[in-house]
């Protein structure tokens, strides 16, 4: 069998291909036998999103893990999002959480993700090693556990983990005070797991694609501007609505639309969410951000004489700082969309930045294009995008190899002053243009990224990148 690899966030894998029961029950018995070995009595919190398979899945990995005596708790009331298991982690204080998603990508794809007892992505060392104790081959007799016994046994058991999610926003935002502000809310789930729960908190607003379709309308469920179009027209043809928030398939990831119509990408949320909670909640504490993300945060860091520390890509070395007390991490953010507050746990969740935002705005007053004008203000206006490149493999190492020999200094009239290489490639015109380059960890494609004064001229860039690395 092949031999599976977690890479950025999880194991992703085309299912029927390499994401198969067998496979599932391979990676679970490297958890089960890693479990026991680190705990006495160990549990997990398990569930899984809208995917294909996502029930059939857990039930297998709800059979390894019993089956070699760690406890499971999940629940029989169909998806969840992740941030609803890694929640879960901390309230029963379970061991670790098992989430069966593929995230965001496409929906040919389903995933395993790890979660640590500290309610957030498990940290990379501990990711390896469980990695390197994936047998060679499923020897475990599925169809001889019955999951009824182990229930009797005491080693299953069901939970409302929806309902545990919902009693945590319900004590930490005024819902109230969103749903009867004076702006009009809309929310795509992109047939995400974020749909049932949206639903019951706040069932007065617009939705869309708050179905259940485990093809997702053949499109990957990636909360970015390209994927949101429909939403987009939504936003743009409705004068009621001010803002909407989209969430990706388990609902960790945010995208944001403005009353126009117009994505507002994750470095803005970071940005409005800093300047929220310093300037308007009078709290502290360090920021961190993954490599991708724009320089301006830094920027707002300076102003508000908060710490900021940069960190390879992945939300698990996020988590891993904000994880440790010592850190005392107020917000860590990715450019994927994936936000986390010390007021919740060190794990993404598009749900709980979104009401953040709302609660903004409703308790000022403000709209949302008039809070970005308080953070352009205080750094100064600027654009981003993200554009993934899906090149051969050959070709993408080429590209790869030519970033580690230095080979491009300019990107056609762009010249480059300066190089990051934290993780991936940074290429630094000047304090306000950059260009990245970055394989994906989790997807089959190389990733280009721009930041410039307006949109138009970051479009440019990322022209220009492609013609050069001849893409």
């Amino acid at each position: 069998m092949a031999k599976i690899k977690f890479g950025t966030d999880g194991w992703r894998a085309i299912i029927a291909k390499e994401y198969t029961v067998d496979n599932v029950a391979r990676v679970t018995t490297a958890v089960a036998q890693w479990l026991n070995q680190k705990y006495e009595t160990p549990s997990v919190v398990l569930g899984h999103d809208c995917r294909f398979g996502g029930d059939m899945f857990a039930k297998t990995v709800a059979k390894v893990l019993t089956k070699q005596g760690v406890k499971v708790i999940t629940t029989d009331k169909g998806f969840v999002s992740t941030p609803m298991i890694s929640y879960a982690t901390t309230e029963f204080n379970a061991s670790l959480g098992i989430v069966i998603t593929a995230s965001h990508n496409p929906p040919s794809y389903n995933g395993y993700k790890l979660k640590g007892d500290f309610g957030g992505p498990l940290l990379p060392d501990e990711v390896d090693e469980i990695e390197q104790i994936i047998p060679a081959e499923n020897d475990v007799n599925l169809e001889m556990i019955s999951l009824d016994a182990a229930q009797k046994e005491g080693l299953l058991a069901f939970r409302d983990l929806e309902q545990i999610y919902i009693d945590k926003v319900k004590n930490t935002f005024d819902l109230d005070l969103i749903s009867n502000s004076k702006f009009g809310w809309a929310y795509d789930a992109m047939y995400g797991a974020g749909q049932s729960v949206m639903k019951r908190l706040l069932p007065d607003i617009a939705f869309l694609h708050c179905d259940e379709n485990p093809s997702f309308m053949g499109q990957a469920p990636e909360p970015i501007a390209k994927n949101l179009q429909e939403f987009s027209r939504l936003m743009s043809s409705n004068v009621g609505l001010h803002c909407g928030l989209a969430t990706d398939g388990d609902a960790d990831r945010i995208g944001l639309y403005n009353s126009s119509g117009e994505f507002v990408d994750s470095h803005h949320i970071i940005l409005l969410t800093i300047h929220y909670l310093v300037k308007y909640k009078g709290l502290s504490g360090k920021v961190v951000t993954g490599f991708s993300s724009t320089p301006r945060i830094k920027a707002m860091c300076e102003h508000y004489g908060l710490q900021h520390d940069e960190v390879k890509i992945g939300f698990k070395y996020i988590a891993g700082k904000m994880a440790d007390p010592d850190e005392d991490v107020l917000l860590g953010g990715e450019e994927s969309g994936g936000i986390a507050l010390k007021t919740f746990i060190p794990e993404r969740d598009g749900i709980w930045m979104g009401l953040t935002i709302w609660e903004f705005m409703a308790k000022t007053g403000k709209s949302l294009e008039d809070l970005i004008a308080e953070v352009y203000e205080i750094v100064g206006p600027f654009a981003f995008e993200r554009s993934d490149l899906h090149i051969s493999d050959e070709k993408k190492t080429s590209i790869i190899e030519k970033c580690k020999n230095d080979s491009f200094h300019m990107f056609g009239k762009y010249k480059v002053k300066s190089v990051s290489t934290l993780d991936g490639f940074k290429y630094h015109f000047d304090e306000n243009r950059w260009l990245m380059i970055r394989p994906s960890g989790t997807e089959p494609v190389l990733r280009t990224y721009a930041e410039a004064p307006t949109l138009d001229e970051v479009r440019v860039i990322l022209e220009a990148c492609k013609l050069t690395i001849g893409a």
